[in-house]
Formats: structure tokens, C-alpha cells, sequence
């Protein structure tokens, strides 16, 4: 694979040099030209990638070796003047994904790459595309990604005649890693030691190379984490070429789009796209920690699928979760997200327990009727993907002699939910059993009504 890759490690602290001598003497003769000539030259900017069909990819490190180009094809390297971020973001809050890619490829040329993951984000390769401007694409080998990722990895670059930017983790940081705590310590610590060995580390050295990147992130991806992402943004947590915060640009362009709306594009476009989507999985990262997402599970759910709702991030997004340096505000009820999350599970056929109501629940020896209650907090994704499911489910255990409740677990809750109700994510399905004194919880993670009312069947 390193033969047919061009990594982002040529982009190194020497070469960064080279690029930034050559950029200060494009800014002195560009300060003095005309504002005419400089939009002529920043056409004539030469691209590191060709977008057109049949032309040759050339490297990064080969572009950076090369004789000094003239002025007006060096010309893109130099800084935007300064922009209102935010007041862009609000000018592209309704733009079309395509107006937003044309609008962030031509803004930084050669300095902004599209960062792929080998999941459906291949739609911003062909938003870019479409746009006809060249354009880069990089992508993270953790060397723990699926045979098909790495499959998929290759059909991308064939069908659009590019070379992805491959940056690997640093050897002797896995080696460390692995020779003290084993190669799956993260199912029993936490997968944030993992992801920051294989994944961030190599971004934000990916990173220093630009002055913007382009992601895939979408606000239904994760309702906890990425609701309120913006097309366009500072970087809030990594650092680009010139350093210090404030040098890196963050673009969003499918911010405002369903995933749905993205997988018709896909198919409208006769895309390439991941054969492990077929297989039931939709957010796509290392095979370890990667699983299909079940009936009624959120999208995300199949990532790190043994750790709670608040850890679905892996830190090449930590902006979303942290803000300079502080945790994102909690709801007022302990939630990871926003403060006036709607409350869920709402029916007529589904009772709302208190804490005295599900004290007394559980104090009962001989109930007279069995109770199917959902622990659950209103901010989780995972909750909320499940909420049409256990409604429905309500709805048919109508008159069936089996009451259906919620409980609100979070906040000051949680911890009597974890002590007395066998709570350890969110959610949790319990039964209560006529005359059995302690609660069953519901062993699947399948959360259709289906599987839901043949646990309960299987127990009335």
C-alpha cells in the first residue's frame, strides 16, 4: 500500500518550512500587485490533486521537491484575507452541499484536503468533484480497519483518479501501547487511549500540513454530540500550517443532511461505496470496534457499542463534546447535550414512573400484573432511536394485562438506576414479572417490537 499512497508525513517540520519560505515570498509580491492580477494568478494556482479523469496524481512530497513555480501558480498557498466564520457559517446555513465544497475548495486551493473514512463520507469526493475544481483526499490507516475498508480504499481511488493521502500511527507509540496493555485493552478501560494512539495523533500531524479540512460530519449522526454543528467553523481543537489557534478551518459541508438524503445521492450517482453497508453496518471504523447496527439502534450505536451514550466520539471531533478545555454544558437533569432536551416515550399507553412509583415496583413481591419499564434519558441518541419502537410496542400491549412505563434515569437518578435497577447504559428494558420479586432485564441490544414483545412472552 505505501507504494501507491502519498502520505502526509512529507509534509514534515522541514519540508512545512520549504512551503512556508516559498508562501512569505508569494505574499510580498502579491501585497504589491493589483487585486486583478492576484484573482488571475490564484486560477492559475497549479493543483497538488487533479480532479479530471486520466490525469497522473501527483505527490505531495514530489510537488514540495520541485523547482520553485512561478508566482501565479503559487499564489493559492498564500492566506485568505480575514473572513467572519461565523457569519459565513449563517450565509451557508441553507447552500446545497456542492455550493458549500466549491465554496471551501476555492477559498484554500491546495491547502484543504477531505478527510475520508471509508464510509459514506465518499459523497464529499464527489460533491468534490462535481465542483471541478482539484481537490485532495487523506484518510487515517489506524492498520486495524476492516479487508473491506482497505478494498473500498482502492475503488475509490480507480474510479476517480486520485491517490488518498494515507497517515499512519506512529510505530513505536502502538508498539508501547500494545507490549503493556494488550491489543484489546480498550474493551475493558475505554476506547480513548486506542483512538488517541491511532487516530488523533496522526490527525492533528495530518493537520499541521493545512489550512482546512473537509468532513463528513452530519447533526443527525449524533444528536448528543453533533446537533448544533455549523457548516464552517475555526477548528475548535487542532492547530494548521502557520500554528496557534484560530489556523485551521473546519468545513462541514452535509452538516444539514439526513443520512437518507445522502445514501440517495449515493445511489443517484452510481457511487462506489463500502460493501460492509450491506452488512448492516452504517458508521464504519476499526474492526474491533466496529459491529452491524441491530433493529431500533441509532446509527452511532454500533460504534464502541459496550460504552455509554457520552463516549461515541473518538476525539478527531472533540470540538463537539468540549469547548476551550470545558466539558459541554450538561442538561440540567445530568444529560451529555442540550439543556431543554424534549422528554421521549410519550403515549398514553406508557406510564411515567417516578422514583416512590419504582420504589414501590420493586418492593412488590406479588404484583398482579407484570411491568415492561425503559430506563432512559431524554438527551440519548440511543433512546431516541428506539422511541417509535417501545411506543408501538405500548400501544399493542393495550388491554394485554401488561403495563408499559418509562423512568427517567439520569441526573440525580442515575445512581440509585445503577445501585437498585441494574443500569449501566442508557437504555435499559426491564421487566417486572408478576410475582418475582426482582426485575429482568432485557438481554438484547435488538430493540424492535418484535424482539421486545417476544421477551416479554417469553416471561409473562
Amino acid at each position: 500500500m505505501a507504494s501507491a499512497t502519498a502520505s502526509f508525513s512529507s509534509l514534515s517540520a522541514d519540508l512545512r518550512d520549504v512551503k512556508a519560505t516559498r508562501i512569505g515570498a508569494v505574499r510580498q509580491q502579491v501585497a504589491a500587485a493589483p487585486a486583478a492580477a492576484r484573482g488571475q494568478r490564484a486560477r492559475a494556482v497549479r493543483p497538488l490533486r487533479a480532479a479530471e479523469p486520466g490525469r497522473q496524481p501527483v505527490s505531495v512530497s514530489a510537488a514540495l521537491a520541485a523547482p520553485a513555480a512561478p508566482v501565479a501558480e503559487e499564489a493559492a498557498s498564500a492566506i485568505p484575507a480575514a473572513v467572519d466564520y461565523e457569519a459565513l457559517a449563517r450565509e451557508l446555513e441553507g447552500a446545497s452541499p456542492l455550493e458549500v465544497m466549491d465554496r471551501a475548495l476555492a477559498m484554500f486551493g491546495s491547502d484543504i484536503a477531505i478527510a475520508f473514512s471509508g464510509a459514506e463520507d465518499v459523497a464529499l469526493i464527489e460533491y468534490a468533484k462535481l465542483t471541478g475544481r482539484p481537490f485532495r483526499v487523506f484518510s487515517l490507516d489506524t492498520g486495524r480497519l476492516n479487508p473491506e475498508t482497505y478494498q473500498f480504499f482502492d475503488k475509490v481511488e480507480k474510479h476517480y483518479g486520485i491517490r488518498i493521502e494515507y497517515m499512519f500511527p506512529d510505530a513505536g507509540e502502538v508498539q508501547a501501547l500494545v507490549r503493556s496493555k494488550g491489543l484489546f485493552s480498550f474493551y475493558e478501560d475505554g476506547h480513548q487511549e486506542c483512538c488517541r494512539v491511532r487516530k488523533v495523533r496522526p490527525l492533528r500531524r495530518a493537520l499541521k500540513g493545512l489550512r482546512a479540512w473537509i468532513t463528513g460530519q452530519r447533526k443527525d449522526q449524533s444528536p448528543g454530540t453533533r446537533a448544533s454543528i455549523p457548516i464552517v467553523q475555526v477548528d475548535p481543537s487542532f492547530e494548521g500550517l502557520d500554528g496557534g489557534a484560530g489556523s485551521l478551518i473546519k468545513w462541514n459541508p452535509v452538516a444539514n443532511v439526513d443520512g437518507k438524503d445522502i445514501w440517495t445521492f449515493l445511489r443517484t450517482m452510481d457511487v462506489p461505496v463500502n460493501p460492509l453497508h450491506a452488512q448492516g453496518y452504517v458508521s464504519i471504523g476499526c474492526e474491533p470496534c466496529t459491529r452491524p447496527v441491530l433493529p431500533g439502534q441509532h446509527e452511532r450505536e454500533g460504534r464502541w457499542w459496550w460504552e455509554d451514550a457520552k463516549a461515541k466520539e473518538c476525539g478527531l471531533h472533540k470540538g463537539n463534546i468540549e469547548k476551550d478545555g470545558q466539558a459541554a454544558p450538561k442538561s440540567a437533569n445530568g444529560g451529555n447535550g442540550s439543556a431543554g432536551a424534549p422528554d421521549i416515550f410519550q403515549s398514553q399507553a406508557v406510564v411515567s414512573l417516578t422514583r416512590p412509583g419504582i420504589e414501590n415496583l420493586l418492593r412488590l413481591e406479588n404484583r398482579s400484573e407484570p411491568w415492561l419499564v425503559v430506563l432512559y434519558a431524554p438527551w440519548c441518541p440511543f433512546c431516541q432511536a428506539m422511541e417509535a419502537s417501545y411506543v408501538e410496542l405500548a400501544e399493542k400491549l393495550v388491554g394485554s394485562g401488561v403495563k408499559v412505563a418509562k423512568f427517567r434515569a439520569d441526573g440525580e437518578q442515575k445512581p440509585f438506576a445503577q445501585a437498585e435497577l441494574q443500569l449501566q447504559s442508557f437504555p435499559t428494558v426491564l421487566l417486572f414479572p408478576s410475582r418475582t420479586a426482582r426485575p429482568i432485564k432485557y438481554p438484547s441490544e435488538k430493540r424492535d417490537v418484535d424482539s421486545l414483545l417476544a421477551f416479554v412472552n417469553s416471561l409473562r
